[in-house]
């Protein structure tokens, strides 16, 4: 038997839904001490015996049955991580350690919500800083089984991502990220891995992501994962390419100090698409994907990028480094080149933690996105409304040409602050192999989630700092693509 149940309820419906969902209406009814019927309002009913659970009841509202799917979606994932939550904060004080989640509505979002809510991400060493740690979540008989197991992967993924983003410079360098990958993904069929070094990347030419990591003694690594999931062996595979500065100072150009420690996330881009591979693996949705994600610290050493110098990328191209805490677009450059020429994807999607100008723009609550595709821009924005890990279409526009083709070289890595985001995904369109001409031989787009790599407020299933996103959106994006291709 379980410890604790976590119901949703109706609160005015006494007479419809599953045998779980009627008696949660009961026992709200018999423990309303209001007539309020807001979403969110919870009643937590302890046992009368030893041998009942404790009780958590969360209304969905009384407009819930008027809203969206996609909307009632998010409803239930903020409900039943409300009623986790709440769990959770008397588990050591009541012994809690099995709890039942009734998600007979949608076990996909209630699996969702749970597995975040229960999530403490913590490096405190007192036994109660994670009182979570010891609760299992089980679906209850009502609740759709596999679609259960779908949805605690994806926020199994999310988990990973956001363990990997607060992780602190010194406990996540790339050679480590590149283990802690590893290891996630051990047993797991049909992956490959491949660690590339500073040598491997010197034979390929990729300068711009070598001179970043000139002014760090950590070595720079560009780590890959294959999957293999077609059910044909010609198909030419998705590509997700991710930033991976494990740590930001700003180089020469450094930062003010003042929130610096938040630059332990600059790896995010790294961090949500292997997540997403990783659960795309997992769940054995039938896609070819190739994941790169270039590694590096931006430290000031005495060899680092200096103002001014010239670089030439992987392509060929010439570039001025105007300031080196632009860094991420430099690493980036190489490893979108290598990607598309080597692969040939059919779409290749980067993401990364790219401009302070994207959190001025968005904001944490949309990830911003630049693509030369209105196919793939749509394939997106459904899959992040979804996953409520939404997307807004930014301006990829050659009139913001001027401002980093005006140097002494074929590119600047900035060009000023206005459209700073925007100058910035120019940039990289420049890497992107099979982009031109009037059919384009790929789909690009570039996901800006320098806003949404934070959560400031905490909520019912969010908790505060490193978010993980858009990781259940690039998972739900490359579900819908490998089931329209089976």
């Amino acid at each position: 038997m379980s410890d604790a149940i976590v119901y949703t309820v109706h609160p005015n419906s006494k007479t419809a839904g599953s045998n779980a969902n009627l008696k949660a209406a009961r026992l709200w009814a018999g423990a309303r001490t209001s007539t309020s019927t807001k979403a969110l309002e919870t009643r937590l009913l302890y046992p009368t015996t030893s041998n009942e659970p404790l009780n958590a009841l969360v209304s969905l509202g009384d407009d819930y049955s008027k809203k969206s799917q996609i909307a009632q979606r998010e409803v239930v994932r903020k409900a039943i991580g409300k009623g986790v939550g709440v769990v959770k904060d008397v588990a050591l004080s009541t012994g809690v350690k099995k709890v039942s989640i009734v998600g007979d509505i949608d076990a996909h979002a209630a699996a969702v919500g749970a597995h975040l809510a229960l999530h403490t991400f913590t490096l405190k060493t007192k036994p109660d800083a994670n009182p979570g740690k010891d609760i299992t979540l089980t679906p209850s008989e009502e609740t759709d089984q596999a679609e259960w197991i779908r949805g605690a992967e994806f926020a199994n993924a999310q988990i990973f991502a956001r363990e990997l983003m607060e992780l602190p410079g010194n406990l996540m360098t790339p050679t480590i990220f590149c283990e802690r990958v590893k290891q996630a993904f051990s047993g797991v069929e049909n992956v490959e891995i491949h660690v590339r070094d500073k040598a491997w990347a010197e034979e390929k030419g990729m300068n711009t992501f070598l001179s970043v990591a000139k002014g760090t003694s950590e070595p720079p690594k560009l780590l890959e994962i294959h999957y293999k999931g077609s059910k044909t062996t010609n198909d030419r595979p998705l590509a997700f390419v991710g930033k991976g500065i494990t740590f930001d100072s700003g180089g020469i150009s450094i930062k003010p100090s003042a929130d610096m420690k938040l630059m332990r996330g600059d790896m995010g881009g790294a961090a949500t698409v292997c997540a997403s591979a990783l659960a795309i693996a997992k769940l054995k949705i039938p896609i070819d994907l190739v994941v790169v994600t270039p590694l590096s610290e931006n430290m000031p050493g005495p060899a680092a990028n200096k103002p001014g110098d010239i670089i030439y990328a992987m392509n060929g191209k010439s570039i001025e480094i105007d300031n080196t805490d632009a860094e991420g677009r430099l690493v980036l450059s190489d490893a979108i080149y290598y990607t598309s020429t080597t692969f040939k994807p059919h779409t290749l999607i980067d993401v990364a933690t790219l401009t302070g100008a994207m959190v001025i723009a968005l904001g944490e609550h949309f990830s911003g996105v630049f693509s030369t595709s209105d196919t793939l821009w749509e394939e997106l924005r459904v899959a992040g409304e979804h996953e409520h890990d939404r997307f807004w279409r930014m301006p990829l526009d050659d009139e913001f040409g001027p401002q980093i083709h005006s140097s002494n070289a074929d590119l600047c890595n900035t060009g000023g602050r206005p459209g700073g985001s925007c100058t910035a995904a120019l940039f990289l369109k420049a890497f992107v192999d099979g982009i031109d001409g009037e059919e384009p031989s790929v789909r690009w787009a570039h996901i800006d989630i320098a806003g949404s790599m934070e959560a400031i407020r905490s909520g019912p299933y969010q908790a505060k700092g490193m978010t993980g996103r858009p990781t259940r959106a690039l998972i739900e994006f490359a579900s819908r693509l490998g089931n329209r291709h089976i």
